[in-house]
């Protein structure tokens, strides 16, 4: 009777273990992509990746979640308790250097540089300003705490000046919250750092057409000295959301990461998957036009997973 249960319980065992997260690879693949608010562009693009990752990978089902985006998904990552998640350049490398929101390098690796963000800083109807300089003294959200967004909303107005944390009323509000106090008026302007178009941004430019976006390319040499050359120039045709003209603005790239411990061929197919089903995931998103075989491999100062350059090897 004793060998029966010790049987029985050391096939519980395996069980548990074939099911356990996507870290570890093999079948029974659980995977949870960390991705953003639900109205910006990482929780689109997350769901359609899950999607094709669950139809492309042999006992595979994976999830998009809803975070704070790129701080709280580097954290997610090395806890243990995602398995993908969207960040921005500019924050995964303070992981990988242990800088500034992190005190300690983080355990992550890239699986590809997949399009670029655009800072939107949105500034409410009927609210003077054409610089983020006019900005001093205003009610301003910089974004949800543990997001991208604050990072680079916080370093931009140091660039033009202003203290975030004493030259500003400030608050901290997702994207969701920031487009509907912009509407009610209980907030001046708000930063969002994301892909084009983002949702919310729409939504609020088609209801309140006479709201702004500032030209930020005036803090762009003074960001890029001081944090370096992640930062670039972009440029927004307004016509995206159905306004009129062009404005310049502070541009930082978007990767792709996974745990440094994800098993070499889950990452390799994760990695195939995402260029492979580039269209079907185009159809969800217009960001996802811009995977780039060559450009995916440009993840610095991240280190590729070595899933994720077995794939980029074969591709030449």
């Amino acid at each position: 009777m004793k060998r029966i249960f010790a049987l029985v319980a050391a096939i519980v065992l395996t069980v548990a273990g074939c099911g356990s997260g996507g870290a570890g690879g093999g079948s029974g693949n659980r995977l949870s992509i960390a991705t953003g608010g639900t109205t910006g562009v990482y929780y689109v693009y997350g769901g359609g990746l899950a999607k094709q990752l669950s139809s492309s990978i042999a006992n595979t089902q994976a999830t998009a979640s809803v975070t704070s985006a790129s701080v709280e998904n580097i954290k997610l990552l090395a806890s243990g308790k995602a398995d993908i998640g969207f960040s921005q350049a500019d924050t995964a490398a303070d992981a990988v250097n242990g800088k500034d929101t992190f005190t300690a390098t983080q355990p992550i690796k890239a699986i590809a540089r997949i399009y670029d963000n655009y800072s939107h800083v949105v500034v409410a109807p009927g609210v003077t300003a054409t610089k983020v300089a006019d900005l001093k003294g205003k009610r301003v959200s910089l974004g949800p705490a543990n997001s991208g967004t604050q990072v680079v909303a916080r370093r931009i107005l140091e660039a033009a000046g202003i203290n975030p944390d004493t030259d500003i009323t400030k608050q901290q509000l997702s994207i969701n919250e920031s487009v509907q106090a912009a509407k009610d008026g209980t907030i001046d302007a708000f930063f969002w750092v994301g892909g084009l178009p983002t949702a919310g941004i729409t939504d609020l430019a088609t209801s309140k057409p006479d709201m702004k976006l500032l030209d930020t390319s005036d803090v762009l040499e003074k960001m890029r000295t001081t944090y370096g050359e992640q930062y670039v120039g972009l440029d927004v045709d307004m016509t995206t959301y159905k306004l009129s003209g062009t404005i310049k603005t502070v541009g930082i790239a978007n990767v792709l990461l996974v745990p440094d411990k994800m098993s070499d061929q889950l990452a390799y197919d994760i990695t195939k998957t995402l260029f492979e089903k580039k269209a079907e995931l185009t159809a969800v998103h217009p960001e996802a036009a811009k995977l780039d075989v060559k450009l995916g491999q440009q993840v610095a100062p991240v280190q590729l997973h070595p899933g994720a350059a077995r794939y980029y090897q074969e591709k030449g």
